[in-house]
C-alpha cells in the first residue's frame, strides 16, 4: 500500500483551450530517415539494443546485483566519450571515488566521462545543459528521488515521477539515457509496472553471478527485435563480449555420455548451438520427480508423454531431470526433437552420436515438424565440426546443396530415436 497525495477535482466547466495547436499531417505527406544509432563500441551491446543507440532514447537495464549492470554501463561510458561525446555518469549508490576504483580496474580513462554522484533528478536536467552531456547513465532509478514529493526514493510515486523527468530530458534534448533497475526476488523489476511502459527499450541481464557468463537479453525494444541477445564473459578487467557462443557452451560437453544431445536455437537472426541434457532414473516416490532447468515445464511433461503414448517408453516410475547447459533459456520448439532424444538415451543408457545435431517440434501424434531457419541452424552447426543432422523429413526438400553435412530425415519421434542411436547400436 503506498499513500499518494490527493489532486482536487477540477471545476464542472471545461476550461477554453488556449495557445497554438500543430495541425494534423497526413501520413502519406511524412518523411523520416529511420532511427540514427550510434555504435555502443560493444558488438554485443549493440545487437541486444537492435543495432546501437538511437538519439532520444530511453533504456532500462535490469538484473540480479552483482549480475554486471553496473560494469557494462561503465565500459559502454568509456567507448561512447572517446568516440561519440560527453558522457555523464550519474550515480546514487557509489561515491565518486568507488567509480573511480572500478574504472581503474577496467582500464578506463577518458576525460570526456563526467561522474557525479546524485540522487536529485532535477539536478539531471541542470547537468545536461551545463557541461553538455550527450549521453546520461543513472544508476539507479531506485535511488533517485523528486524533491516536489514526500515519499521515500524507491517507492512507487518517486519511481514513476523520476522516470518521468528522465523520458522528458531524453526527449526534449535528443540525448540517449540509460537507468539501472532493481529486481525483486521473483526477478522482476522493482517498481511500478509502468515503468517498463514508459521506457524505450528494457534489458535483462541473466546468469548466474557465480559462473562467468552473461546474457544480456532485450525484452522490450520500440527501434528494434527483441529476439536479440548478447553474451558476455565475466573477467577482472570487466564484461568482455564472447564472438562465438556456440563454441563456448559446448566447449565441457561429454562426447560420450548417455543423455547428451545437440541442438541450435535461434536468437534473433544467430544460431546458436546448445546443449541438452537429460538423467533418467528410478523413482522411490508415489509421483516421480520432474524437473528441468531451461526450458518450459509443461512442454517436458507433453514430450514425456508423446515417448510414453507414441514411443513406447516406460517412465511412469522414473524421474526425470532435464537440463540446457550454459545457463540458457529455450523459448522456442526447435529443441523439442533433442530432449526427447536425450530423454531416450538416458533411460536406455546408450549414447547418441557425439556428432549429430537434431531438431524439430514434437507433436501430440508422435510426428516431427520441421522449424526455421533450419539450413541456417545446420550450416552453424557444420562450421563447428558436426556430421550429421535429424530433423523432420518434410523440410528437407527446404534445404539447398551446400550443406556440408548429413542430413537425416524422420517424419516420427521413434525414426528420429532410431537414427540418433545408430551409429552406437550394433550391426
Amino acid at each position: 500500500m503506498v499513500e499518494e497525495a490527493v489532486i482536487p477535482a477540477a471545476s464542472g466547466k471545461r476550461a477554453a483551450l488556449s495557445g497554438t495547436f500543430a495541425s494534423p499531417t497526413p501520413i502519406t505527406d511524412l518523411t523520416t530517415d529511420g532511427a540514427q544509432r550510434t555504435s555502443s563500441g560493444i558488438g554485443e551491446f549493440d545487437r541486444a539494443l537492435g543495432g546501437g543507440v538511437v538519439a532520444g532514447s530511453l533504456v532500462l537495464i535490469g538484473g540480479d546485483p552483482g549480475i554486471g549492470k553496473s560494469t557494462i554501463l561503465i565500459q559502454v561510458a568509456n567507448h561512447l566519450s572517446l568516440g561519440a561525446g560527453r558522457v555523464l555518469y550519474m550515480s546514487g549508490e557509489e561515491s565518486a571515488e568507488q567509480i573511480k576504483l572500478r574504472s581503474n580496474r577496467i582500464g578506463i580513462a577518458s576525460p570526456s566521462l563526467l561522474v557525479v554522484s546524485e540522487t536529485n533528478i532535477e539536478s539531471v536536467e541542470h547537468y545536461v545543459q551545463s557541461v553538455g552531456a550527450q549521453y546520461v547513465i543513472v544508476d539507479s532509478i531506485q535511488t533517485m528521488y523528486d524533491p516536489n514529493l514526500s515519499s521515500a526514493p524507491g517507492t512507487v510515486s518517486q519511481v514513476r515521477s523520476c522516470t518521468a523527468a528522465l523520458a522528458r530530458v531524453a526527449k526534449t534534448a535528443g540525448v540517449p539515457v540509460f537507468i539501472v533497475g532493481h529486481v525483486t526476488k521473483e526477478g522482476t523489476l522493482a517498481g511500478p509496472r509502468v515503468l517498463e511502459h514508459m521506457v524505450d527499450t528494457v534489458l535483462y541481464f541473466e546468469g548466474d553471478r557465480h559462473q562467468s557468463y552473461r546474457i544480456l537479453r532485450a525484452v522490450k525494444n520500440r527501434f528494434g527485435s527483441t529476439d536479440e541477445l548478447g553474451i558476455f564473459e565475466m573477467r577482472e578487467e570487466g564484461l568482455i563480449e564472447v564472438a562465438n557462443p556456440s563454441e563456448i557452451l559446448l566447449a565441457e560437453r561429454p562426447v560420450h555420455g548417455a543423455g547428451s544431445v545437440v541442438t541450435s536455437t535461434m536468437e534473433g537472426s544467430r544460431p546458436i548451438l546448445v546443449e541438452i541434457q537429460a538423467l533418467v532414473a528410478p523413482s522411490y516416490f508415489t509421483s516421480p520427480r520432474r524437473t528441468c532447468t531451461g526450458i518450459d515445464y509443461n512442454k517436458m511433461l507433453m514430450i514425456l508423454a508423446v515417448l510414453e503414448k507414441r514411443v513406447g517408453l516406460s517412465l511412469g516410475n522414473k524421474d526425470v531431470y532435464v537440463n540446457v547447459a550454459g545457463g540458457v533459456k529455450i523459448f522456442e520448439p526447435a529443441a523439442d526433437l533433442a530432449i526427447a532424444i536425450a530423454v531416450a538415451s538416458s533411460l536406455a543408457d546408450c549414447v547418441v552420436d557425439p556428432e549429430a545435431i537434431a531438431l524439430g517440434e514434437v507433436g501430440l501424434s508422435g510426428e516431427v515438424r520441421s522449424v526455421g531457419h533450419a539450413e541456417k541452424r545446420l550450416k552453424e552447426a557444420a562450421r563447428l565440426g558436426f556430421s550429421r543432422g535429424i530433423m523432420s523429413a518434410r523440410g528437407l526438400n527446404k534445404l539447398s546443396k551446400d550443406i556440408k553435412m548429413e542430413v537425416v530425415g524422420a517424419s516420427t519421434v521413434r525414426a528420429a530415436i532410431e537414427a540418433a542411436f545408430t551409429a552406437q547400436m550394433p550391426a
